[in-house]
Parts: structure tokens; C-alpha cells; sequence
């Protein structure tokens, strides 16, 4: 039983820290474009 739980905590860490990851690299994706010079073609 202790292992499960453990197990259990375990992936909710790896879970949290991959959404924190994803949400970091969606706030990273979405102000590099405005920050970017503009096309002036």
C-alpha cells in the first residue's frame, strides 16, 4: 500500500512540473511574437 501512494505522489510531481513546463512554453510562444520586429515586406 505504501508503495502505491508513494507511486501515486510520485506522478503527481512528474504531472504538476509537465503542466508548469507547458504552460511556461505557451507564455514564452505567445510573447516572442510581439516582441519580434516587424515584417515590414
Amino acid at each position: 500500500m505504501k508503495k502505491l501512494l508513494v507511486l501515486a505522489v510520485i506522478a503527481g510531481i512528474g504531472f504538476y512540473a509537465y503542466k508548469k513546463y507547458t504552460e511556461s512554453q505557451d507564455d514564452a510562444d505567445l510573447w516572442s511574437e510581439p516582441s519580434q520586429a516587424p515584417d515590414l515586406r
